[in-house]
């Protein structure tokens, strides 16, 4: 018997020595595979940086040829395995005998095989005023257009009315043409007449313009849209362009896939695939679906295109799943019912969807090791979903004790699985893996709504919030340290892990700061926070100024890309206009305040104040001696400058326009004045004693110094078919005279050739604003171009090639 039991006891010590020895083993290759896959990940890095490199030198090599901008080498093939779409344009499968479509938006894309089992609430009912301005009538005269909430292109549809032909008058020398009816006259220089003709066909202009930089982040209202990529490029989106911006290099990328407002972004597990979802736009052609593109980070090239037809007004949310090698995507709309869809994105395929909420819905996320668990969360609801034989079934978040918040705003997982979110109590909730109810409560971790969680490499947690604190709390939820973000740069919206200890921060207030959960932060990008009117450029160096609705005024460093200075005014401002010299700036308000600011130091000069309404345009004369300001009133304002525009004194006001003045150019010897009005009309001054010019002999031709108006005869032809005359918002000639350029209503900058005096002139046509095109101009040397975006509040910088 002892014999026996010796040797049970012998048996079961090497079975468990054994089991044991499996354990270890296990978990040995466990460790040798994650070294593995840790060291794949870091060869695709460098391979990524390596062909983004190639890129970047073969550019400057076209460049320096002067061969025109290169394309993008597409990545080795063997990186995409699916068919590649262009920077925009899907090609097509093999087998369909289809072309790529030109435009952007795959209209004729395949509707998916699984027909949408969702009934979704009507979505007209609380969809708003789509439009991007007001109605006609009184409201076209105030310029500041009235915008739909999420800055969307315009919903205003070219006009049903086709335009009347122009007609071309040989005896007099003029141009008549149409605008809403309406007949406009343009008068030809002399030398023109005899040889004009209106069938003659315009040329292409004999440049293009390449996007160079954009400035700006859209922080206002976006969440969990900032990266960093292991290339050391940093990915966010403004407008309809994601930026990939390597800030040690000072270089930017852009994915200009889109075709308007992107509103989400996701990072595939492999840190090169990235997907965006856009919003429902409107183009001159009609309708754009929303839509999401997923697309290679390195080459830029379009893989897929998901949901045309099957999601409703816009996206808000976007997530890979981390655990089945990023198979599956999710996505929520904007509909109604805020539909949440799982697919399988290289299959374009949906796998299942269900009504998430028809309250908002702020992040949706997948269990870090379980792709068929996805967690959404939003107003008053945090949902953990299951995925079961294509269907989502749902479980409610249990708040129990803990007060249920009004809003869940963020969620993050720990390394062990658990569920993390951060609400509109400033409380942080831990939900136990696999479970709905809360397992720690981190009661009051911030004042107010806690707007992002990040839980970095380390297994440190990071929450930032409404009181523009950054708190990192190790693995027991206990506090760490805590900083305060400077008011200037405004609550923190979303976090990041950025390189080595460093994060990156996006914030309400639209910058991206770069800094450590210790000290400091710097802002690698800024821009405007509210609609975006005024721009103007130096007479003499790299430099254009901003200013907007958010009372700010910048002046910008078109080289280094960063701002010069800031300062805050105290109204809203409009427009603005450097003195010839460079030495001051004029600046005109919503209130009919205007400031003359030194360039220099940003100080005051001068204040005055004419009318109470906004002054639309700022102009110096080219010999520096006056000023002419337009205004909403329907007066143009004279003002003599002396001492270097230093001091102003009124000569007067030219009146004569019954509708608000809307652009203003100067003659060439500084004698005379064009003014365009809100009703179409064209009218000649003398500003020195404000009367009227009426003889066509006179002003037929007067040299002008700027081209910026929008009606005359050396520009009609930039107006596209069926326009209502408020579809283009700014015109600028190029200094050397052989360009034109305008921004319209529908996002798009033209690049047309000068003179444009041909009816329906060919153009270049640039998107990457979401937002009607408020202001377009070149710099001092023509070697860029910048335009800025009203409701999208970009700055987008275009290099003339």
């Amino acid at each position: 018997m002892a014999v026996a039991g010796l040797l049970r006891v012998a048996d079961d010590s090497a079975s468990a020595a054994s089991s044991m020895e499996v354990t270890d083993r296990l978990a040995s290759l466990e460790q040798r595979v994650q070294m593995q896959e840790d060291e794949i990940q870091l060869l695709k890095s460098a391979l990524a940086d390596v062909v983004r490199r190639l890129n970047a030198s073969e550019e400057q090599q076209a460049m320096l040829t002067r061969k025109g901008p290169t394309k993008a080498r597409p990545m080795m093939a063997a990186l995409p395995l699916r068919p590649t779409v262009n920077n925009g344009t899907v090609l097509p499968k093999k087998g369909s005998g289809t072309l790529p479509s030109p435009s952007g938006s795959r209209r004729d894309a395949p509707a998916p095989a699984t027909k949408s089992t969702v009934k979704r609430t009507s979505s007209s009912e609380h969809v708003g005023p789509q439009g991007r301005k007001e109605s006609a009538g009184d409201a076209r005269g105030n310029r500041t257009r009235a915008g739909s909430t999420g800055s969307n292109s315009s919903g205003k549809k070219a006009s049903e009315s086709k335009l009347k032909e122009p007609v071309f008058n040989a005896e007099e020398g003029y141009v008549k043409m149409y605008l809403k009816g309406r007949p406009i006259t343009m008068y030809m220089p002399k030398d023109l007449v005899d040889t004009y003709s209106l069938e003659a066909k315009a040329e292409l202009p004999p440049k293009k313009l390449k996007l160079d930089w954009v400035y700006g982040y859209r922080g206002r209202d976006c969440r969990s849209n900032l990266y960093l990529l292991p290339t050391g490029e940093t990915v966010y989106f403004i407008a309809s362009v994601v930026v990939l911006y390597n800030v040690d290099e000072q270089l930017q990328r852009h994915y200009t896939g889109h075709t308007d407002d992107i509103k989400c972004l996701a990072v595939h597990p492999d840190k090169i695939t990235i997907a965006t979802g856009q919003v429902a736009g409107t183009s001159s052609d009609g309708k754009l679906a929303p839509h999401v593109r997923i697309w290679d980070s390195v080459s830029l090239n379009t893989l897929h295109v998901l949901g045309t037809g099957f999601f409703d007004r816009a996206l808000v949310c976007l997530a890979f799943a981390k655990s089945n090698g990023g198979s599956s995507l999710c996505v929520v709309d904007d509909s109604n019912d805020h539909v949440l869809s799982v697919w399988d994105w290289q299959r374009e395929e949906r796998l299942a969807e269900v009504k998430c909420s028809n309250e908002s819905v702020f992040a949706a996320d997948f269990h870090p090791t379980d792709a068929n668990i996805i967690v959404t969360c939003g107003k008053s609801h945090l949902y953990f979903w299951t995925l079961e034989r294509g269907t989502l079934v749902k479980k409610q978040g249990l708040f129990e004790k803990q007060e249920k918040p009004k809003f869940v705003l963020c969620v993050t997982f720990s390394e062990n699985g658990d569920a993390i979110t951060g609400d509109s109590s400033g409380n942080i909730l831990v939900w136990g893996k696999g479970t709905n109810r809360i397992s720690h409560a981190i009661q009051g971790a911030h004042e107010g709504s806690i707007f992002a969680l990040c839980m970095l490499r380390n297994g440190t947690l990071v929450s930032g919030g409404k009181d523009r604190r950054l708190v990192s709390w190790d693995g027991n939820y206990q506090q760490i340290q805590a900083i305060e973000v400077p008011e200037l740069y405004g609550p923190v919206r979303t976090v990041a892990e950025g390189r080595g200890e460093s994060v990156l921060i996006g914030t309400t207030r639209n910058y991206v700061l770069q800094g450590s959960l210790d000290g400091e932060f710097i802002p690698i990008t800024q821009t405007h926070t509210d609609e975006l009117w005024g721009l103007a450029i130096h007479p003499l160096k790299h430099h254009f100024l901003t200013c907007g609705h958010d009372k700010h005024v910048c002046l910008w460093d078109s080289v280094s890309h960063q701002p010069i200075w800031t300062k805050t005014m105290e109204d809203a401002v409009q427009s603005s206009g450097f003195h010839p010299s460079g030495a001051v700036v004029a600046i005109g308000t919503q209130t009919g305040r205007w400031l003359v600011l030194d360039t220099e130091t940003k100080d005051l000069v001068t204040v005055h104040t004419d009318g109470n309404e906004q002054l639309s345009v700022m102009r110096f004369s080219p010999d520096g001696n006056f000023l002419a300001i337009g205004s909403h009133d329907n007066y143009i304002y004279i003002y003599a400058v002396a001492e270097n525009g230093k001091k102003y004194s009124r000569v007067g006001k030219c009146s004569g326009h019954s509708s608000f003045i809307t652009h203003l150019d100067w003659s060439v010897d500084s004698q005379y004045l064009v003014s365009n009005s809100g009703d179409y009309e064209i009218l000649y001054w003398i500003p020195s004693v404000c009367k009227q010019v009426v003889s066509v002999e006179t002003t037929r031709d007067i040299p002008w110094a700027t081209y910026t108006c929008t009606l005359g005869f050396h520009v009609f032809g930039l107006w596209p078919d069926g326009s209502d005359g408020t579809d283009i918002n700014a015109v600028c000639r190029s200094h050397e005279g052989r360009l034109l350029v305008t921004g319209d209503d529908f996002g798009k900058v033209h690049l047309f050739a000068f003179p444009c005096s041909q009816f329906r002139a060919p153009s270049h046509i640039y998107g990457g604003h979401s937002s009607h095109v408020t202001n377009v101009t070149f710099l001092f040397d023509d070697s860029h171009l910048v335009s800025t975006g009203g409701k999208d509040m970009s700055i987008m910088q275009w290099r003339v090639v």
